[in-house]
């Protein structure tokens, strides 16, 4: 198979590139969270200016390995850790480098993550005066036990305060809420998920909790001492999350994000339509289009092996390596189905020379698991639930 440049479908049907993309990882938290297996890590101490210069320096060798031709940028996200604990000036020190090796779109979406407890109006004027136009604020509960259950450092008034900060400034806002907690009934969730949306926000990323290895709350769940809902249970409450949602009008364009029509957060969407994106910073993922190969790089996961690496060698990559075509047109396969547009079949085979075989298809929608809306190929709400399952029978 050889790979062409990506497209998806714009609202008037015309085929357009994802775009390209640029994700900044900041690694530090206050406090790790027991539920967290993200590269996340707690410092006394930070010399934010010294990790600014790194991720700099990390930018440069991205935009050196692909030559003069550099593509426009349409999306930035800081994420973490906590990119909240950063200052408005690294942020801004951030932004200029990028402006400096890139070209930028005109309306750039530049995200940055937030938690409630760090957030203040001083802090997040900086944030908009750099160039920051769309908050996400992790509120995770509007439940104090829950939230105290799940590590974080906030309470519901806080949350509250912050998100009421975040709206003034900011043009655009999105609440993260994590549903599926222990002892959570489907009672409780619509009350909650209710609350949430006559916030207002344009956006609401609704993550059903998960026990990921490696983490506190697998220790507890293997003890026995935590128990999360069921199978059963899951799949009323993530049936409740959809009901709710489409009824306020912001249905889920992801599994597990819901938006009103245009406040779709561009970023994700790049990911999720099997984009190009550099990732920068201790731990971070990226795919880049170099010429007609794809690049799938990661970075050193501990901060200070990273530092060191981008000392010596002015990055701190531990892979760099070319993606086959038919892994390549798998990740594109697993990233589409989660889209509520689905799997562009023209594109997709006009870009790997391939497709899922017509037979298999026909079966999966034979089995209320697919559906075709012209030529795009898409999970129904019962396939949804069973997602990976479907990925796996297309791509066998």
């Amino acid at each position: 198979m050889t790979q062409k440049k990506e497209t998806s479908l714009s609202p008037g049907g015309e085929r357009v590139s994802p775009g390209f993309g640029i994700y900044v990882h900041w690694p530090f938290c206050a406090a790790k969270c027991p539920y967290c297996d993200f590269n996340s890590h707690v410092r006394a101490q930070i010399d934010e200016r010294a990790w600014i210069d790194g991720i700099v320096r990390e930018l440069e060798h991205v935009a050196a390995l692909q030559g003069a031709a550099r593509p426009v940028v349409s999306t930035i996200f800081f994420g973490g850790g906590t990119p909240s604990l950063m200052s408005g000036h690294a942020v801004g020190t951030v932004l200029d480098a990028i402006a400096r090796l890139w070209p930028r779109a005109n309306d750039v979406e530049v995200t940055l993550e937030s938690n409630p407890a760090s957030a203040d109006a001083a802090r997040f004027a900086d944030y908009a005066k750099a160039g920051v136009n769309r908050l996400s604020l992790g509120v995770q509960a509007l439940n104090d036990a829950d939230l105290k259950a799940l590590g974080r450092l906030h309470d519901v008034a806080e949350a509250k305060a912050a998100l009421m900060l975040a709206q003034k400034n900011f043009g655009r806002v999105s609440l993260d809420l994590i549903y599926a907690r222990p002892g959570q009934s489907v009672e409780a969730w619509r009350t909650e998920l209710k609350e949430a949306l006559a916030f207002g926000t344009g956006h609401l990323s609704l993550y059903q909790l998960t026990i990921e290895p490696a983490t506190p709350f697998a220790l507890l769940h293997k003890m026995g001492t935590l128990t999360i809902p069921g199978d059963d249970l899951a799949a009323a409450l993530y049936e409740t999350t959809q009901e709710l949602t489409e009824a306020a009008g912001r249905p889920a364009y992801e599994i597990s994000n819901h938006a009103r029509p245009g406040a779709e957060a561009r970023h994700n969407l790049l990911y999720w339509r099997y984009g190009s994106y550099a990732g920068v910073g201790p731990g971070a993922h990226g795919r880049l289009d170099l010429g007609t190969t794809r690049i799938a790089t990661s970075t050193e996961r501990l901060p200070e092996r990273w530092r060191e690496s981008v000392a010596r060698d002015g990055h701190g990559f531990v892979e760099q390596s070319e993606i086959a075509p038919a892994d390549a047109a798998r990740e594109h396969l697993l990233m589409n189905l989660r889209l509520a547009e689905g799997l562009d079949l023209a594109a997709y085979r006009a870009r790997w020379s391939t497709a899922p075989a017509s037979t298999r298809i026909a079966e999966l929608v034979d089995e209320g698991l697919l559906r075709l809306d012209g030529d795009h190929l898409i999970a129904t709400p019962r396939g949804r639930l069973v997602l990976n399952a479907v990925i796996a029978a297309l791509a066998d």
